[in-house]
């Protein structure tokens, strides 16, 4: 039962971690090396999470194991009274130890030995990716170099200059301490003064990080039973995003105006040229296109006279505008499907026959998703159930969030035990109910984890680091979380041990450590650190979570130009205001494009029209709707070459794929489109006759044999003369419709 406990867990583990990866990387286009790095820094780190209450119940059975082979119930009084600091807790532990004949061995027993060398892998596979491989791998993936060894170069050169001045502070410190506390350092004690340094820096932004989500996560989910609330965010979102989206579209437009510039500097013959094709290969496909018959029409020489380091620097903004350009892209897109969404809920709320009722009908849930989440089923989970769920989901973890923070207040007192979570450790323990321990350990830092790692997903700096979903997030940001996770989850751990009582370096106590307490070493060599840091400043959660209660963060991020939601703010109404206002915009645009759509669809299935999505007439503007973007772009096609006449003639077949149209909307060969979108086609049937001479003359009788005098037979005059009384008797229907709709 035992290997197959752990089997499962490490299986599980890992498929969360690849699920998490495929949700926010790219499997198919980042770096094998950078994908690989980031899965292994996050499985470790959540697989800490997972084995760790196996490692408190496996402890705790050799604790009692320890104490029955080695104490009588009258020694066990005598110990009581030579070692009167031990402790209330651990006396209890003994005295219900000594009345037990048998130790009930637990379910999820794991043998000795085991323990410490999975600890001992995990921990310091992670230690070397969190401060060696990670930062040189992100500087890697950043760097703009054409060569592997010019990226190797410049991850080097720039954590040598960045960890360089984190060794020199360190060294510093280790000689002040060896002075002051007058120690000998052995590679024991230098380990274990790392570990403490590494997990010092982790705890200090743990509790920073803790004491943010402890009230967050459990405000979000009251705040989002509220449909109204998350409609006022989605509209406060979408106008900050447009902001965000236009920066990126003009950045984007200016990096490649300097890329057209040294495309047409640097010639075929150059040294250079396959860093231009580089750079152009990053370059988006109709920037490219662009660019290529810009440089077959320009003959003027450039001045611009660039050098490597130019192109590398470049080829650098280049990656970073791309990229920023299509995370703002696909956050629109989802954004708007949101607030889409959000809108029709307020809209069906009230609605008799208990359905949502969809403004589009663009649908992207998977056929299993429609089967079982039914409009009806929508309905009800959307205006009935979601808000008891949130509110009651919202109750229970704000009592978790209670009980955190009274447990780091007070988890430093053995007798009396005030902390919650040892008082529900140490009351299965009487019991020997290891699966209500196993319960207790794994539902509290899966919380306290939750809070912290939900935290680092939501937290942007700038345009450095934002972890974006649906394959959006870059190798540099993917990096970075996965540099937090490793830094943080070890001093979660120990913070976590020291809230249930079983790292006796911060209780005291006398009793067996677990695995993952002895690989750290004896904190007791810096009791500035053991005694003091790591009890009282967790302390500081409590004045983070009240700070956090009345958004003084938010706030004086709003003073900084940083705008944050806040009901009683004037920003936040004014973006809100303009984000309904977009919002409507987009809606309309989009109504609009889809009821051009099923206009052509029901025109061509009317009269057989056989035509192709997305072609034109040949040398006619287009509209083309693009559904994927909230923008309508006016393209022009352009007509091929002289000597290709029948792929020109083949393409006058195709019907125009947009009713939609511009004022004066003139084609290269001086015909106009109509403008009355209700006789759009009209001609259609003429065009196809002329389309069909001209594409094969005998068709038609052989007229003239395509020669302009020649006469035509019979046959082909009465099939125009049809022609035109078939249209004229249509155009005569279409008009009578129009008067009666008038």
């Amino acid at each position: 039962m035992t290997a197959a406990a752990l089997s499962v867990v490490i299986v599980v583990v890992f498929f969360l971690a690849l699920y998490l990866l495929h949700c926010y990387g790219d499997l198919r286009k980042q770096q094998r090396l950078v994908l690989l790095g980031t899965l292994l820094s996050w499985y470790l780190c959540f697989l800490i999470v997972f084995i760790l209450p196996l490692d408190v119940s496996t402890t705790i059975y050799n604790q009692c194991l320890h104490y029955n082979s080695s104490h009588t119930p009258s020694a066990s009084h005598g110990e009581q009274y030579d070692q009167p600091d031990s402790g209330l807790a651990f006396s209890q532990r003994s005295r219900f130890f000594s009345e037990a004949n048998v130790c009930v061995k637990p379910w999820s027993y794991i043998p000795d030995g085991v323990l410490p060398v999975f600890w001992r892998v995990v921990y310091w596979t992670s230690q070397f990716l969190t401060w060696l491989l990670l930062p040189f791998m992100q500087s890697y993936a950043r760097s703009g170099a054409f060569s592997i060894l010019g990226k190797v170069k410049t991850a080097l050169i720039e954590n040598a200059i960045y960890y360089g001045t984190y060794l020199l502070i360190f060294i510093l410190l280790l000689i002040y301490v060896a002075v002051h506390l007058k120690l000998k350092l052995t590679w024991t004690e230098l380990q274990t003064i790392g570990i403490a340094a590494a997990n010092t820096w982790g705890l200090f932004l743990l509790v920073l990080l803790l004491g943010y989500g402890l009230v967050e996560i459990p405000r979000s989910y009251w705040l989002s039973s509220s449909n109204s609330f998350l409609l006022a965010m989605a509209y406060f979102k979408v106008a900050k995003l447009a902001t965000e989206k236009a920066a990126a579209e003009e950045n984007l437009a200016d990096v490649m105006e300097e890329v057209a510039v040294i495309n047409e500097s640097i010639r075929f013959n150059h040294t250079l040229r396959k860093c231009v094709d580089t750079i152009l290969t990053k370059c988006p496909t109709r920037y490219q296109e662009e660019m290529g018959r810009n440089v077959e029409n320009s003959r003027h020489e450039h001045d611009a006279n660039p050098t490597k380091s130019g192109l590398i620097k470049l080829h650098e903004k280049v990656i970073s505008a791309v990229q920023r350009h299509s995370q703002t892209q696909v956050q629109w897109s989802l954004l708007l499907d949101e607030a889409f969404h959000l809108e029709d809920v307020a809209k069906s709320q009230s609605s008799p026959l208990r359905v949502i009722t969809k403004s589009s009908s663009s649908n992207h849930l998977g056929w299993v998703r429609r089967f079982i989440y039914s409009p009806t089923v929508e309905w009800y989970w959307e205006c009935v159930f979601r808000k008891t769920f949130c509110r009651l989901l919202a109750v229970l973890l704000s009592l978790l969030s209670v009980a955190v923070v009274w447990s780091e207040c007070t988890f430093f007192s053995a007798h009396p035990v005030l902390s919650l979570f040892a008082v529900f450790v140490l009351k299965a323990e009487q019991h020997y109910n290891y699966i209500s321990i196993e319960m207790v350990c794994f539902v509290s830092i899966l919380f306290m984890c939750v809070c912290v790692y939900s935290t680092v997903f939501r937290i942007r700096f700038f345009n450095y680091y934002h972890l974006v979903p649906h394959h959006q997030t870059d190798a540099y940001s993917l990096q970075f979380s996965g540099m937090l996770f490793c830094r943080l989850t070890p001093p979660l751990c120990l913070n976590f041990l020291g809230l249930i009582h079983m790292d006796s370096g911060i209780s005291h106590q006398d009793r067996i450590q677990t695995s993952y307490t002895s690989i750290m070493g004896s904190m007791q060599l810096l009791p500035v650190i053991s005694d003091g840091f790591y009890i009282y400043y967790p302390m500081l959660v409590l004045l983070l979570c009240i700070a956090t209660i009345y958004k003084l963060g938010s706030r004086c991020l709003n003073l900084l130009g940083f705008y944050q939601y806040i009901t009683d703010n004037d920003w936040t109404s004014d973006l809100v205001d303009e984000g309904r206002e977009l919002i409507r915009r987009e809606r309309r645009m989009r109504q609009k494009a889809e009821d051009g759509q099923n206009r052509r669809l029901a025109w061509r299935k009317r009269y057989g029209v056989q035509a192709t999505s997305g072609q034109g007439r040949a040398g006619y503007t287009e509209l083309n709707d693009n559904d994927d973007s909230p923008e309508t772009e006016t393209r022009i096609s352009v007509t091929g070459e002289a000597g290709n006449e029948h792929e020109q003639q083949t393409r006058l077949l195709q019907d125009n794929p947009s009713d939609d149209s511009l004022p004066s909307r003139r084609s290269t060969a001086g015909w106009y489109l109509s403008l009355s979108p209700s006789l759009t086609g009209i001609f259609d049937d003429v065009h196809f006759f002329i389309c069909l001479y001209r594409l094969h003359p005998t068709a038609m009788g052989g007229l003239g044999n395509g020669r302009r005098g020649g006469r035509a037979p019979p046959l082909m005059v009465a099939a125009l003369i049809a022609c035109i009384l078939v249209l004229g008797f249509n155009y005569w229907v279409s008009s009578s419709r129009n008067l009666e709709l008038q």
